[in-house]
This record gives structure tokens, sequence and C-alpha cells, in this order.
């Protein structure tokens, strides 16, 4: 059945080898590809079932704009209904204090996770009704405390999670890369968290329960750009001189995670074709079934950040079809 397949960050390095192995191999899938600069994403040499957009994930207002303008265009028969979501996008800064978006949220958080979140729940009533379908979220090893070597600080959901989007300055350019790093990190941690609070919302609603999510940790890329984009001289140094010419030993004897972008795309493509794991959920590291931080696993915190979430990405019974609660989304209009 023809389908249609979203990707956030399409112009990324993990996005770009996805894209050639779904329009090549998958052909059914109908694509639609998100970035801020549209004009840097891979466009294949025939744009058959292939739809390039702009998306500012930065700005909430465009995010919601854009999930109407899909909504729309599935309604009246332009775009096949959902198979899945890709929450491919991202953002960090290691190299300035925390940055406020249009919104007044801190930008890692709003790009990571809040956008993200604002997307899915207002798409979900646009997935295929009989087949269902699978978001697909990108958590990290950076989300479990002590996991990867550039952690300095912990990653943290505090009880006041208002702390996660506020954006006082935190020690001054000393300090950047260490809390860059753990801003990014405990956006991981939210995304982890939000996805089991995600499924078990979608499990409870009969029209729902047929959609799926998965956090999946696709290793660490060694040719990433992310390596090489708001980071201090010395990670560009590292990632150009040791990490991209010893991937092989590197990934045999320090980090077994280690990998190319293209092999992680591989199973990027599995999980949004429904290949892996087919109607199942939860976290995924690489393509296997995995435990998150023990962190991750509070039920009372998980819920507490589902309903913040929902505040915070202006969700409303009026804009979702999920059943939910509207209160915190009211006292914010109030």
């Amino acid at each position: 059945m023809p389908s249609t397949i979203i990707i956030t960050g399409a112009n990324g390095s993990l996005a770009t080898p996805a894209i050639k192995l779904l329009w090549s191999e998958y052909p059914e899938y109908t694509l639609v590809l998100t970035a801020r600069n549209p004009d840097a994403v891979y466009s294949p040499t025939d744009l058959r079932n292939v739809s390039i957009r702009k998306l500012d994930l930065l700005d909430l207002s465009a995010v919601h704009a854009f999930a109407t303008e899909i909504a729309a265009e599935i309604q009246a028969g332009k775009l096949p209904p959902l198979a899945s979501i890709i929450c491919n996008a991202y953002y960090w800064n290691l190299r300035s204090e925390p940055e406020a978006t249009e919104d007044g949220f801190e930008k890692t958080f709003q790009a990571n996770h809040i956008a993200h979140a604002a997307l899915v729940l207002r798409l979900l009533g646009q997935f295929g009704k009989k087949l269902g379908g699978r978001v697909v979220l990108l958590s990290s090893d950076a989300h479990w405390p002590g996991r990867n070597r550039m952690e300095k600080t912990r990653p943290v959901i505090p009880d006041d999670l208002e702390a996660l989007v506020n954006t006082t300055p935190e020690g001054g350019k000393a300090n950047c890369r260490a809390r860059g790093f753990q801003r990014y990190a405990s956006s991981k941690l939210a995304i982890a968290m939000w996805m089991y609070a995600l499924n078990r919302h979608l499990e409870s609603d009969l029209a729902l329960n047929k959609i799926t999510a998965v956090a999946v940790n696709p290793g660490s890329l060694a040719d990433s750009r992310a390596l090489m984009v708001n980071t201090p001289l010395s990670l560009k140094i590292m990632s150009i001189l040791i990490v991209r010419p010893f991937l092989f030993l590197l990934r045999r004897f320090s980090d077994p995670t280690l990998r190319t972008c293209a092999e992680a795309a591989a199973d990027l493509v599995d999980f949004a074709t429904n290949t892996t794991a087919p109607g199942e959920r939860g976290y995924y590291t690489l393509s296997q079934k995995d435990v998150s931080s023990p962190d991750s696993l509070s039920e009372a915190k998980q819920e507490a950040l589902w309903s913040k979430t929902i505040e915070w990405a202006g969700i409303t019974s009026e804009n979702t079809a999920l059943q939910i609660n509207d209160l915190y989304t009211d006292i914010r209009q109030d």
C-alpha cells in the first residue's frame, strides 16, 4: 500500500544515505524530506515520489504550519497516509552559552525534543488506519550517565522541568563544551523518556494503537558532520586525524558501536519501514532491543515530561488525534 515517510534534518550525515537507500530499495514509499535549508538536501536524480520541504524546528509556528499542510495533503489524496516519521534532525552547541529560540526555549532542547514532539503529535491522525505506522526517535548513548567519553556533567531531567528550557548563563566560555554536551545528552534522555510515555498513550487509544514508537541509539558515527559543527577545534582535529582514519581499530578495541553513517542509515530505514522488530516498541541500540538508562525508566517522570512537553509544544485536543488532557495548555494560554 502506498505510504509516506517524513524525514527531518534531511540534509544531515545520517539522513543522506537513508534517503538513497529508501529511494533505491523502497520505491513504493513517498518521501517528504525536510530541512531548514532545503537546497542542501540530497536530491535523487529521479524525483518520483520525493518532496523536499523547508522546516525550521527552531520555530514552533513553522512546525505547526507544516503539520497542517501535510495533514491537508494527505486528506486531499495528494500524499499517501503516513508510514513513519523519522525524527532525525538535531542541534548542539559546544562553543557558547545556552541560546534561546524565538519561542523562548533553549535551542538544543527545542530542536531535539519539543519540535519533534509537536510534529509527531500533530500528525498521528494521518497514519494509515489499518497498518498503523512507526515513529522513529533518535536517542544516544549520551543519555546514559558515564557511557559517553565526552561527558563531563551527567545528563539529567530535573524535578523543575523548566530548567531544561531556560537559557541562564552557565559559567562562561571555559564551561561551554561540558555544559553544551550536557544539554545535548539531557535532550536525548528526554527523547527516550518521552518515547515510553508516547507508547503508553498510543496503546490506550483504540484508534491509534497500531502506531509504535522506538528510540534508537544509532551508535557513534565516525563520519558525522556533527563533530565539525559548533564544536571546539580539538574535537574537529580528533575527528579528522584519529576517529575517521582508525575507525576499524577503535570499533574493535574501544567502542563497538562506532560506525559510519551509511551503516547506521540502513538500520534507520529498517525501523522506518517496519522491517526491524515490526510492531514492537521500545529502546534500541543499533538494531537490537536494549535497556535505556535507569533515569529514563521512572514512569512518574515520564508522565511529568509528557505533560510538560504538551504544554511547551502547544498541543491541544483540537490539534492532535490523541486523547490528551488540555489542563497544561489551558494554563499556558491563560
